[in-house]
């Protein structure tokens, strides 16, 4: 009876063993990861059309939860992997609505939304390829955003774009549909996606699908070439393009200096004076240096923005330079940083902003 007992004790610690294994290596497949954009921002000018003060104590310094994102991904096996991500921003949201007294009440809370959920598959078809189906990101400025790599300070020039002008150029940086892309050797790599249009913020409301490509050339090392277009017909008659070309120069040792340029071609765009078709444009032109890995660099960068090649005195230049520092390892960065904003227009003062940011990754 005492030899049973012993085998017994003996089968459970074995099989207590194996559980625990199985649950490790499960676990081991599990990641979850938190960025934070903290800013703390004052205002060094005070009469262009962002700084200038309208009202006594009217805020011309202020703290920002700018951006925070939790992200959960599961690696199930060697090929296929799962990614659910959050992201929460300051946007202000309508919490009530009266119709009675035809008032609607907002708030400014940090509110998490769904920005990605899709699964992606290895070598589907052929190797060195990945298949992504859901709420992907999407082509259209992936690339710039990661070889800029200061997301934390500002958002890329297309990304960017209606933030500066006003002008929507239908850009988004995630969207519902299918995405699929690889390399043919280390000179080729290329990406398509079908989305739905309407980006990740809406549901979809019409029959019309986005289509977007994307072809990446080395010709030498340490020189790419990033080509994108996207098609979307607007309605029966109606279409409109995107037209992108980014180049990376990577040739001296830190130092990463590139330039991205897009045309927007919508047929649905028209001049209210002019009655022209207009197309909005920019370019963007920027670097970083690192002096020491993951511890100190500088950035710098150049935004020019074209709204409406039909009108005059519109266009808006920014300027960015700044410092990223990281005594405490990776996980926080502080990024002192200006920002410049001269305008066309002679009767708009320049905006002069000093941003503070504190950039937190667990």
């Amino acid at each position: 009876m005492i030899n049973l007992g012993l085998k017994l004790t003996r089968l459970l610690g074995l099989l207590a063993l194996f559980f625990s294994f199985i649950a490790n290596q499960a676990m081991a497949q599990q990641t979850f990861g938190t960025t934070i954009y903290f800013d703390y921002i004052y205002f060094l000018s005070d009469d262009g059309p962002i700084t200038t003060v309208t009202a006594p104590g009217y805020r011309n310094n202020f703290f920002q939860f700018r951006r925070a994102y939790l992200t959960y991904e599961n690696r199930i096996g060697d090929r296929l992997r799962f990614r659910f991500r959050f992201d929460a921003d300051n946007t202000s949201n309508v919490t009530s609505v009266s119709f009675t007294r035809q008032t609607v009440t907002t708030d400014g809370k940090l509110r998490p939304y769904m920005k990605h959920l899709y699964f992606e598959i290895s070598d589907f078809l052929l190797k060195n390829t990945r298949l992504r189906i859901g709420m992907v990101d999407t082509l259209t400025w992936k690339p710039s955003e990661d070889k800029w790599g200061y997301r934390s300070v500002a958002k890329t020039l297309v990304d960017i774009y209606r933030d500066v002008t006003r002008e929507d150029i239908d850009a988004t940086s995630a969207d519902i549909g299918i995405w699929y892309g690889g390399s043919v050797n280390k000179y080729i790599r290329y990406a398509f996606m079908l989305a739905s249009g309407n980006h990740y913020t809406r549901i979809e409301n019409d029959k019309w699908k986005k289509l977007m490509g994307q072809l990446h050339l080395v010709p030498i090392a340490g020189l790419s070439l990033v080509g994108y277009i996207d098609y979307e017909k607007q309605n029966p008659t109606d279409v409109a393009y995107t037209y992108k070309l980014d180049i990376y120069f990577e040739m001296i040792r830190n130092l990463i200096i590139a330039s991205e340029y897009f045309v927007y071609n919508n047929d649905l765009k028209i001049d209210p004076v002019s009655k022209q078709k207009y197309k909005p444009s920019g370019l963007s032109i920027f670097g970083r240096y690192t002096i020491q890995l993951d511890y100190l660099s500088l950035f710098a960068r150049f935004d020019h923005f074209e709204p409406n090649n039909q009108r005059d005195n519109d266009q808006i230049n920014l300027i960015i330079a700044g410092v990223d520092w990281a005594p405490f390892g990776t996980s926080i960065r502080f990024q002192p940083n200006i920002w410049l904003y001269q305008y066309e227009d002679e009767t708009k003062k320049n905006d002069l902003i000093f941003q503070f940011t504190f950039f937190l990754s667990f």
